[in-house]
């Protein structure tokens, strides 16, 4: 798990990676950059989820499409970030955006940054002075981006489930269930699908919970030969993907579109 998670005794100590600050609020989208500039992690960038780490919307496609790769490349390049630049990346909503930064750079064939353990309010209770300043980014030449892996649209959710894929629903219980929907026109989840909140990975102070608890949390999915995971939009989906990696289930697929993308082709 160290290889994917920094603690914050290390982030503290001193580290030589590219570090992503990617809080964000999806009732304020503008919230995430002012708390950025009003504190951060020294030396850190910031990313922002709907321009940076999201494509354009459409008719299809859920509310938060992949980026265009070349373009989710260059971004990346303008704050020196190439291949195999070591990144860390953090948030303050149980790895929520930082686990959205993660996926993106792992499908897209980039080393995977490491996501800081406890996050930002992690970093604060530890003792980290935050800094106001804003770091200069030192570019360098964008790898030619090919597309990302790993992940399907409809089409290809629809055949996923005709060889009997799991599905993984990673909302919470009460929109699983259809209880409520504060955000999508549509109540409810992709028939045969099972749930998982992602919320479950970490305990509440966004500490990610050990291996055993992890696995715990997966049970017999795990043992699923296809497993296709979703959330509302794409992003909140990538926290499972990274439970799951770091139990050691690789092989598995994000559908970004999501139940936002999915109910409107009800």
């Amino acid at each position: 798990m160290s290889a994917m998670l920094i603690e914050l005794g290390e982030l503290l100590s001193g580290h030589n990676a590219v570090v992503f600050d990617c809080r964000f609020s999806l009732t304020d989208p503008l919230e995430g950059r002012t708390l950025y500039q009003q504190g951060h992690v020294p030396g850190a960038h910031y990313l922002n989820l709907n321009d940076d780490l999201a494509g354009l919307q459409a008719g299809h496609g859920g509310r938060h499409p992949l980026p265009d790769p070349a373009t989710f490349a260059a971004t990346l390049s303008r704050f020196g970030v190439g291949a195999d630049t070591a990144v860390i990346a953090y948030d303050d909503s149980r790895l929520a955006f930082a686990a959205r930064l993660w996926w993106l750079m792992r499908a897209l064939g980039y080393r995977p940054p490491r996501i800081l353990n406890a996050g930002y309010g992690g970093f604060l209770e530890a003792g980290g002075l935050p800094e106001t300043q804003l770091s200069e980014p030192q570019s360098c030449a964008s790898p030619v981006a090919v597309n990302f892996s790993g992940y399907c649209d409809i089409e290809s959710l629809r055949e996923a489930q005709s060889r009997t894929a799991l599905l993984v629903d990673s909302r919470e219980s009460r929109r699983y269930e259809g209880w409520e929907e504060p955000i999508d026109p549509v109540a409810g989840h992709i028939p045969g699908a099972i749930n998982r909140p992602w919320q479950s990975v970490t305990d509440s102070k966004g500490i990610v919970l050990d291996e055993a608890r992890l696995k715990a949390h997966w049970g017999d999915a795990l043992n699923a030969e296809e497993l296709v995971v979703y959330c509302g939009s794409g992003v909140t989906a990538c926290v499972n993907l990274f439970s799951l990696a770091l139990v050691g289930r690789n092989n598995v697929t994000l559908y970004p579109g999501g139940w936002s993308d999915w109910c409107t082709y009800l």
